[in-house]
């Protein structure tokens, strides 16, 4: 299968490439910059020039693809409503490109805000509608391309994927916060939670999403670990830095915490039964407390 994939050199998209790779398949990756492209070669997986706002490389490497496999966002949490609507332009240029064809979509999609308070399952449908709302209402809308002959296959992302060489993601942020402010903290009680997976499973799941020939609208969870009290992640970092740990009021969280503090005071947690038993997959990478308590986000 020959497989376009967007965000194919960041850290979920690096792994799922190896996956895609190791499992015999034909990779192309969204790549735009001459490193990412050398990054892509030095695999065995063809670059393609472009980025999220070159829509015409998008279209052009869906048509040329059997599979499409997009995990590209631009993350930039200082410009949300910038963020939301290049999503939706991404995806509904990727749908337009395959509608009719039946060829498989895989999108990344969130956790956030799903089921705040109980543990979130496959079966809850997203709430964000419309380019205003969470990741511009992306995952409704590769959905909706289903009855446009799309099979689109939903991959819900914990919001911690977590390992060796982690350098932008939640926990490495919530570390660089630590190390700042001199205490390792948590917001309210510290009761709310975080499913978390380690990156090679999250690969995992996409490869398995394809070679499983998972069918058109299929939401899966990459989620390994349910749900890790925010409290307990606080307490491992503090104690690999030897800081104390403390509350912080819910209404001092963006002072303290700035960007982090609307996913660190979040409830996200999940199940993934159904993916599993879909799958025929269980994890086999570390924990978060392993990663945590290994030394790798402290170098």
């Amino acid at each position: 299968m020959h497989v376009f994939v967007t965000g194919a050199t960041g850290w979920i998209g690096s792994s799922v490439v190896d996956q895609l790779l190791d499992a015999g398949h034909e990779v192309t990756g969204l790549a735009r910059s001459d490193a990412s492209a050398a990054a892509l070669e030095r695999k065995g997986a063809r670059p393609r020039r472009g980025d999220l706002d070159d829509l015409d490389s998008l279209r052009a490497g869906s048509a040329d693809a059997d599979a499409v496999v997009h995990l590209a966002n631009k993350h930039d949490f200082a410009d949300p409503a910038m963020t939301n609507q290049t999503e939706r332009d991404a995806v509904l240029t990727i749908g337009e490109a395959l509608a009719g064809s039946h060829r498989p979509f895989v999108l990344a999609s969130a956790l956030a805000l799903l089921a705040p308070g109980r543990l979130a399952t496959e079966q809850d449908r997203s709430p964000a509608h419309g380019a205003g709302s969470l990741r511009g209402g992306s995952e409704n809308l590769a959905l909706e391309f289903v009855e446009r002959g799309v099979g689109t296959i939903v991959v819900r992302f914990a919001p911690t994927v977590h390992g060796d060489g982690d350098h932008r993601g939640f926990i490495t942020g919530l570390v660089a916060t630590a190390r700042a402010k001199g205490v390792s903290a948590y917001l309210g009680d510290g009761t709310n939670r975080w499913a978390a997976i380690h990156r090679s499973d999250a690969g995992r799941i996409v490869q398995l999403a394809l070679d499983k020939h998972a069918p058109a609208g299929t939401v899966l969870h990459a989620a390994a670990e349910t749900g890790i009290p925010t409290r307990d992640i606080a307490e491992a970092i503090g104690r690999e830095l030897d800081l104390p740990v403390v509350s912080v009021p819910a209404d001092r969280g963006d002072e303290h915490f700035g960007w982090l503090s609307r996913f660190f005071g979040a409830d996200m947690a999940a199940g993934s039964d159904a993916t599993r038993a879909l799958l025929g997959w269980s994890p086999s990478g570390p924990g978060l407390f392993e990663d945590l308590d290994s030394g790798c986000y402290y170098r």
